[in-house]
């Protein structure tokens, strides 16, 4: 039998992108924020077979909790620039209509910053949204807990 490799546990997710709706912010019966929102990251690349540049554009479900979901609430809206440190979630849910299990992924964000345009025509960034260590539940949030 060939011996194991053990291999680190890294799940680590670097986004930037922008907002493409207000985030929507509701809490837990025992209180605790949580934010969803979705951001929209481009990458543009040249088509060989045209030879033009086109985009690609992914859309991500992003998940803030705790203190950073509220600062979400009140400094970010359609369209603004954020970067996203976070890590990679899965759950489960029924689909109403249809009865079947369907899977999704998602980013539970670990910090936000908010990408402001200045007057230079660069960016800059505010750590008006990161979250703070205990921003973030250590355990699995339970499907109760959630409000939607």
């Amino acid at each position: 039998m060939p011996a194991q490799i053990k291999l680190p546990e890294q799940n680590v997710v670097f986004l930037v992108g922008r907002l493409t709706r207000d985030p929507n912010v509701a809490f837990t019966q025992k209180g605790q924020a949580v934010c969803r929102c979705d951001i929209a990251v481009n990458r543009r690349y040249l088509d060989t077979a045209t030879n033009e540049w086109k985009d690609d554009t992914v859309f991500v479900p992003v998940v803030v909790w705790g203190a950073a979901a509220e600062r979400c609430k009140d400094r970010v809206k359609k369209g603004t620039p954020i970067s996203v440190e976070g890590r990679l979630t899965s759950s489960e849910y029924t689909d109403k209509t249809t009865g079947q299990t369907r899977r999704s992924l998602q980013v539970t964000a670990r910090r936000i910053q908010i990408l402001e345009n200045n007057a230079a025509g660069g960016y800059h960034t505010s750590d008006a949204a990161p979250a703070a260590k205990d921003d973030v539940p250590t355990t699995d949030v339970m499907e109760d807990d959630v409000p939607f």
